[in-house]
C-alpha cells in the first residue's frame, strides 16, 4: 500500500498525487521507490489513457525531504552513488513512460522537483507558483535532474539559474521554455482538463509511438539515418490497425473508434 503518493484511475485517466504535504512534498526514499513503481505500471496498463500528477497541499514538490538528506550526510560515496542512480531511474521511468504525461504544477517546484516538471510532456503551473534550482545553495549541483532540464530549457538559461540557485516565477518558467501554460490557480483543474481531453483525442498507439520517435530526434545526431527511420516509422503507423482506423474515420468524416471508447 502506498504511504507518499496516492492514486485515482477514472475514464482512462491515472492521478498521481505526491501525497506529503507536511513536508511539501519532497522526495525520501520511500516516494521515490512508490512514484518508480506507479510509473513502471501505468507504463504497462492498457486500461490507461494518460497521466496527470500532482502535488497535496499547496507545494508541488519541494526537492529533497530534510530527514532524508540528514541519512546521506554519513553515507559514503558508493551509498550516495546508489541512492542517486535510484533517483535517476525515478525520472527516467517517467520520461520514457508511453502515455502522455501532464504535470498539474499546483504550487512550488524546487530542486528535484523542477525534474519531475521535466520530464512531463505537458506542464501547466498557476501564476503564484515559485521554481528554483536551488542545489547550489546547499554546495551540491542538480546533476540528475540536468540532463532532462537541458532537453527543456536552452544551455543560457541553464547556466544562469543553476548557478545562482535563484528563486524564480511561474511566467519566467514560461518564458524560458519549462511549463507550457500558467494560469490563475482556480483555473489550474479545469485547464488541464481541457488538455487532457485534447490528449484523449489522439491515437495511444500513434502517441507512445511519437513519445519514443522524440527521444531518438533529440539523441540521434545522424540526419540521414533518421530521414530513413522516420519515413519506415510513417510507413508502419499507416498500416496499422490504429492507423487505418484513423485515417478512415478522416476519410468518412467521423470520429475514431477510440475517442468513442474512451467516451465509455
Amino acid at each position: 500500500m502506498n504511504c507518499c503518493i496516492q492514486t485515482e484511475l477514472k475514464n482512462r485517466i491515472l492521478t498521481v498525487t505526491l501525497d506529503r504535504p507536511e513536508v511539501r512534498n519532497a522526495f525520501n526514499g520511500e516516494l521515490i521507490e512508490e512514484l518508480t513503481k506507479c510509473f513502471v505500471a501505468a507504463s504497462q496498463d492498457g486500461e490507461i489513457r494518460t497521466i496527470v500528477f500532482t502535488g497535496a497541499g499547496s507545494s508541488f514538490c519541494a526537492g529533497a525531504d530534510l530527514h532524508w538528506m540528514k541519512k546521506m550526510v554519513g553515507y559514503s560515496e558508493e551509498e550516495n552513488y546508489a541512492d542517486a542512480k535510484q533517483l535517476d531511474y525515478m525520472f527516467h521511468t517517467i520520461d520514457t513512460c508511453p502515455k502522455p504525461v501532464v504535470a498539474k504544477v499546483n504550487g512550488a517546484a524546487l530542486a528535484g522537483g523542477i525534474g519531475l516538471v521535466a520530464v512531463s510532456d505537458l506542464a501547466l503551473t498557476t501564476i503564484d507558483a515559485k521554481f528554483g534550482f536551488t542545489e547550489v545553495r546547499l554546495g551540491i549541483v542538480p546533476a540528475v535532474i540536468s540532463p532532462y532540464v537541458l532537453r527543456k530549457i536552452s544551455l543560457s538559461h541553464v547556466r544562469e539559474l543553476f548557478l545562482t540557485g535563484e528563486i524564480f516565477s511561474a511566467s519566467r518558467a514560461k518564458e524560458i521554455g519549462l511549463v507550457h501554460e500558467v494560469v490563475e490557480a482556480g483555473s489550474l483543474d479545469d485547464r488541464v482538463a481541457q488538455c487532457v481531453q485534447a490528449i484523449l483525442k489522439g491515437g495511444a498507439n500513434a502517441q507512445a509511438a511519437c513519445k519514443a520517435w522524440i527521444r531518438i530526434l533529440a539523441e540521434e545526431g545522424d540526419l540521414d539515418k533518421t530521414r530513413e527511420q522516420s519515413a519506415r516509422l510513417i510507413a508502419g503507423l499507416r498500416v496499422s490497425p490504429e492507423g487505418q482506423e484513423g485515417m478512415a474515420a478522416f476519410l468518412e468524416k467521423r470520429k475514431p473508434a477510440w475517442i468513442q471508447e474512451d467516451k465509455g
